[in-house]
């Protein structure tokens, strides 16, 4: 629905004197309902109270969260017969229904809590006290009536005022004619929908409507006409400048930013993705940026270009020389000197050649 989310629970009556055409129609109705809603995970959710002499849950809150599902899971629902235990199901449908394990929203303040009692016959327990608890917990509840239902019961049930809660048709052949007179109640009439004398745009607030007018204009004095804006008014809505465009007011950001998605606000652009002038690695800082040089390269005095290190200045485990090769190095050994197998330490030639004899 329009005017927000609803816990909507249905607690039907499928006692004896329901025959099972009749039954079939009052589903058929239900399922018109629930076609008229805006049906989701956080929108609204249906659950359906069964009863009799006895009451079955068929199925909660949380079970079905689209309208296919829904209708489907209605469609399966069979008769349970015999006596009519209203008060018990209303009870039920208080403690088990609308509890926060079967997906009742019980925290937000945002959800409304409606039952939907349908029923054609004399309630055989007591109604008044559990509808009026039921009602005081923060339940609003309609009452539908058909052919030998007993009024006096309905309106115990019903929260005021009764001519929007309590509701009565001849037959079930004729319950669906209900469908739109619920559909204005649960979700509200647009109010803009029935015409309007608004110049550019009519806004729907619930109960009443209002006129708005296009970008570049403002409401005149009559709270019904437009006229062009000279220049950007005042809550414009522009996180930096807002500008002129003909009748349009268009958002532009400063230096350095861009106007994100939403054509108001503005995000920071990374200078380094503007372009620069690095040699190697930018790195933004702020509105600017820097260059750096990787590992064995050092920045020259431009600020931008790198040139190589001389790896063996940086340090080397060489014994005797250190010879650099890009960007790193070689060990090599003094004449008379040759090179170990590590590639760092050097032996005296004649003495290694007197050992190996």
């Amino acid at each position: 629905c329009r005017n927000g989310p609803i816990d909507l629970v249905f607690i039907v009556d499928s006692s004896r004197s329901v025959r099972p055409t009749e039954f079939e129609k009052a589903k058929e109705f239900l399922q018109d309902l629930v076609d008229s809603l805006e049906v989701g995970l956080d929108s609204t959710r249906v659950g359906l109270v069964n009863y009799a002499s006895t009451v079955r849950m068929e199925f909660p809150l949380k079970a079905h969260f689209s309208k296919p599902a829904l209708k489907g899971a209605l469609a399966r629902v069979e008769p349970l017969a015999s006596g009519t235990m209203t008060g018990l199901a209303i009870r039920t449908a208080v403690e088990k229904a609308f509890a926060a394990e079967a997906g009742a929203r019980l925290n937000s303040t945002k959800v409304a809590r409606v039952a939907v009692v349908v029923t054609d016959g004399r309630p055989q327990d007591e109604v008044e006290r559990v509808s009026a608890a039921a009602r005081e917990s923060g339940i609003e509840i309609y009452a539908v009536g058909v052919d030998r239902a007993d009024r006096t019961s309905l309106r115990l049930m019903a929260s005021q005022p009764h001519e929007d809660h309590v509701f009565y048709v001849e037959t079930y052949g004729v319950i669906e004619k209900l469908t739109s007179r619920f559909r204005e109640t649960l979700c509200g009439l647009d109010a803009c929908a029935d015409g309007h004398s608004c110049q550019h745009l009519c806004v729907d607030h619930g109960s009443s409507r209002g006129c708005e007018c296009r970008p570049g204009f403002v409401l005149n004095p009559d709270r019904r006409t437009c006229s062009r804006s000279a220049a950007c008014v005042r809550g414009h809505g522009c996180q930096h400048v807002c500008v002129r465009n003909e009748d349009l007011q268009v958002c532009l950001c400063h230096e350095g930013h861009v106007l994100n998605a939403d054509q108001r606000t503005c995000s920071r652009v990374d200078p380094c993705a503007r372009g620069h002038d690095c040699q190697h690695i930018c790195i933004s800082n702020h509105d600017s940026y820097v260059c750096q040089c990787p590992a064995g390269h050092v920045l020259n005095p431009d600020n931008k270009t790198c040139s190589c290190l001389d790896a063996c200045v940086q340090g080397h485990h060489c014994q005797h020389r250190c010879v650099s090769s890009g960007n790193s190095y070689v060990c090599r050994c003094r004449p008379g000197y040759s090179l170990n197998t590590d590639r760092k330490t050097s032996q005296d030639i004649e003495l290694k050649s007197l050992i190996a004899v």
